[in-house]
C-alpha cells in the first residue's frame, strides 16, 4: 500500500492557501498536512510536520521570501522537496528559486491534474518545469542571459519603470553619479547605448518583472 505524499503549503495568501487545500484534499495519493502565510512559518512548519514536499510561493510579504525560505529548507536535516507554485515566470525568478534548491517549478495557470504530478515527482526527487518556464530555461541555456548585480538589476527595475537617474538615486540612497556609472556598465553588459535599449532588452530576457 503506498503511502500519500505529505505536503504543506506556503502562501501569504489565505484565499489561495484555501483554494490549494482544498483542491489537495480531493487529489489521490496527497495529504496536506499544515499551511503557512510566511516564510519563517513554514520552515517552523517543517521542522514540525516533516513533510515530503513544501509547496511554495515566491511573493511571500513581509519577512523572507519564497527563495530565501526555500534555501533555507533545502539546507536543513532531512530536508523536504521544494515545489515553487507561482504567478512569476522572469529569468532572475526561475534562476533564483534553482539555485536555491527548488526541485520543481510551476505556474498558477497548470491544470489541477499537472499540479497534483508534479508534487508526487517531487516527492520522489524529480524535476518538473510548466512548459513555458522550461522552454525560458532552454532559451537560457541557448543565450545565457547576462549577469548582472543585485544593484544593476535594482536600477534596472526602476529604469522600467520611466523613472530618471534623480529619482533612481532617491530611491536607492545613492548619488545621480553612481547611478550613472551602473547604467553604463547595464549598457555595455545588454549591448545598448540607450535607456529605452536597455529596458526593450531587459523585458525580451524577462531580467525584470
Amino acid at each position: 500500500m503506498n503511502t500519500a505524499v505529505r505536503v504543506l503549503v506556503c502562501d501569504d495568501h489565505a484565499v489561495v492557501r484555501a483554494g490549494l487545500l482544498a483542491l489537495l484534499g480531493s487529489a489521490p495519493g496527497i495529504e496536506v498536512t499544515g499551511e503557512a502565510g510566511s516564510g519563517e512559518e513554514a520552515i517552523a512548519l517543517a521542522r514540525k510536520l516533516r513533510p515530503d514536499v513544501v509547496l511554495m510561493d515566491l511573493q511571500l510579504g513581509a519577512g523572507i521570501d519564497g527563495v530565501e525560505t526555500t534555501r533555507r529548507l533545502t539546507a536543513e536535516p532531512a530536508a523536504p522537496h521544494v515545489l515553487v507554485l507561482t504567478t512569476y515566470d522572469t529569468d532572475a525568478d526561475i534562476t533564483r528559486a534553482i539555485e536555491a534548491g527548488a526541485t520543481g517549478y510551476l505556474l498558477k495557470a497548470e491544470r489541477p491534474e499537472e499540479l497534483f504530478a508534479a508534487i508526487h515527482s517531487a516527492a520522489q526527487g524529480r524535476t518538473t518545469l510548466s512548459a513555458p518556464v522550461a522552454g525560458r530555461v532552454m532559451a537560457h541555456l541557448r543565450n545565457p542571459a547576462p549577469t548582472l548585480t543585485p544593484r544593476e538589476r535594482d536600477i534596472l527595475t526602476h529604469l522600467s519603470r520611466g523613472l530618471g537617474n534623480r529619482d533612481i538615486a532617491r530611491a536607492l540612497h545613492i548619488s545621480e553619479a553612481t547611478v550613472k556609472t551602473h547604467l553604463r556598465r547595464i549598457y555595455d553588459k545588454l549591448g545598448v547605448v540607450t535607456r529605452s535599449g536597455a529596458v526593450a532588452v531587459a523585458k525580451e530576457r524577462r531580467l525584470v518583472t
